[in-house]
């Protein structure tokens, strides 16, 4: 690529020529200091930067650290959700970047990466936190191959996970929680506690805590018994903010009963209630999961619930606890799978029957004894 520099009045100009354009010759000229000296230096780094398509990364000797802060601005801050930016920022900074931060990024070979993965197994990292470690490695070396081109193969593909033997099977990790059982966290907090709308809520519908917490009065329609999901609620740089739901299924109308609708109708009416109790001491807002005082129940303050109910009911909870079990009732009872695959804002029908896979084993027993019972009439 062609290029100089020259004086202009008391500063030194460079230039060089790019690419034609409508066949006309095309030429870059630009300040590039005080002497010529510097002019020179401004010249071989414009012509560097144009020719790697406006890259200011060294791709010869990036490192990992930088490469990791790179890929972190260039494909997390833009599209993932704000909680998994975070996620990302811890084990990008707290593991990756202290292991493995000052190699070259084309040094990383398949072995120091699984020594790196097999260190935290040895360390006492549950599966999940490793399988998390797991793909961020995976996902940003994979585009350090293509699109970025910095390196040539990804060696994260020759990386295995360690065995985990002492996983529990899927019905335990789900925490599904039986019918005396919800009664009896319905009786420690009943209607009128801050709890109870929440719990309702997500008993009744299978949404996730965010977004019951996210709920206004406007995606309610107590007329035609609905529910729109369409905002979370996250905790945001010391605040509580509004984001987007999960994914785009995510975004959904749920059908709810006459149970339900009754309850938040009845919600209503409290919170109209307490406004005029309270008065200038009330927290206007429109959610419609709140404390008394109207103050709105957020995802920690439902932490809070399942210390109690852990510890005080002993019973194994968490608030994600309902959304299994709504959908291992509706399972159980024969609903239209389809269905709630919507319920749930699962994307994919086999995210559905894989999450709840000890469910669908047991109804294909039962589809196998249906069909027996029908052909024992024929003999």
């Amino acid at each position: 690529m062609k290029g100089g520099v020259r004086k202009r009045g008391s500063s030194w100009y460079y230039y060089f020529d790019v690419a034609k354009v409508d066949g006309k010759r095309k030429k870059i000229e630009r300040k590039g200091g005080n002497t010529k000296r510097e002019a020179e230096k401004a010249l071989r780094s414009a012509i560097k930067e144009f020719e790697n398509c406006g890259s200011i990364i060294d791709e010869s000797n990036i490192s990992v650290s930088d490469y990791f802060d790179y890929w972190f601005d260039e494909y997390v801050m833009i599209n993932c959700k704000y909680n998994t930016q975070e996620n990302y920022k811890i084990i990008i900074d707290r593991h990756i970047k202290s292991s493995l931060g000052v190699y070259k990024l084309k040094s990383l070979t398949p072995a120091i990466l699984q020594q790196f993965i097999n260190k935290k197994y040895r360390n006492g990292f549950a599966k999940t936190t490793l399988s998390n470690f797991y793909g961020v490695l995976s996902g940003a070396l994979r585009m350090a191959v293509y699109p970025y081109k910095f390196i040539k193969e990804n060696p994260m593909i020759y990386v295995t996970m360690p065995r985990y033997d002492n996983v529990k099977n899927d019905k335990d990790k789900l925490k599904v929680i039986s019918l005396e059982n919800f009664k009896k966290i319905i009786e420690r907090f009943p209607e009128g506690s801050n709890f109870y709308i929440p719990l309702q809520i997500a008993f009744s519908t299978g949404m996730r805590a965010s977004e019951v917490c996210g709920l206004t009065w406007d995606c309610v329609d107590l007329k035609n018994n609905t529910i729109k999901v369409e905002k979370i609620i996250v905790y945001k740089k010391r605040e509580w903010v509004f984001g987007t739901p999960k994914t785009q299924s995510s975004y959904r109308t749920i059908l709810i009963g006459n149970t339900l609708t009754n309850i938040l109708k009845r919600n209503k009416k409290h919170q109209y209630e307490n406004k005029l109790k309270y008065g200038t001491h009330y927290t206007n807002s429109n959610f419609v999961c709140t404390k008394e005082n109207g103050v709105p129940i957020t995802t920690n303050s439902l932490k809070y619930l399942s210390r109690i109910v852990n510890y005080e009911l002993q019973i194994p909870f968490n608030f994600h606890s309902l959304r299994h079990t709504h959908a291992t009732m509706l399972l159980e009872s024969g609903a239209n799978i389809k269905d709630i695959q919507h319920r749930l804002g699962h994307s994919k029908l086999a995210t559905t029957m894989d999450t709840y896979s000890h469910i669908t084993s047991k109804l294909k027993h039962d589809s196998v004894d249906r069909f027996e019972s029908i052909i024992s009439e024929i003999k």
